[in-house]
């Protein structure tokens, strides 16, 4: 079965500001191979979804439906919905996730 991947406003959002970051400091062409990085996780989702791990901060509380791809320090947390891959959010994994991804998930399920 394939999985079609959707991206969520904020995950659109997400990308855009990690662009526009990763260009600034980096430059574009950086910026640009990371992106498509990115992307290709992403795609990647379309046939085995449910290989990724469960965030370790949701675990805990219970919250078990999501699960997240790793790309350095990068995190991207998604949910399957029927033959539906929604990724939430693009966020670095060295913030304080915990209260970042109960804030965005909370208000995306909502």
């Amino acid at each position: 079965m394939s999985y079609r991947v959707l991206f969520s406003e904020d995950a659109e959002q997400d990308i855009e500001d990690l662009y526009r970051f990763i260009a600034g400091r980096e430059g574009v062409e950086t910026a640009e191979r990371i992106l498509g990085e990115l992307e290709a996780a992403a795609s990647s989702l379309e046939d085995i979804p449910a290989r990724g791990n469960v965030p370790k901060e949701l675990a805990p509380v219970g919250i078990t439906e999501y699960r997240e791809l790793h790309h350095k320090p990068w995190r991207m947390i998604y949910r399957v919905v029927g033959s539906d891959v929604i990724v939430y959010c693009v966020a670095d994994g060295r913030r304080d996730m915990q209260s970042f991804l109960e804030s965005r998930l909370f208000r995306a399920t909502n």
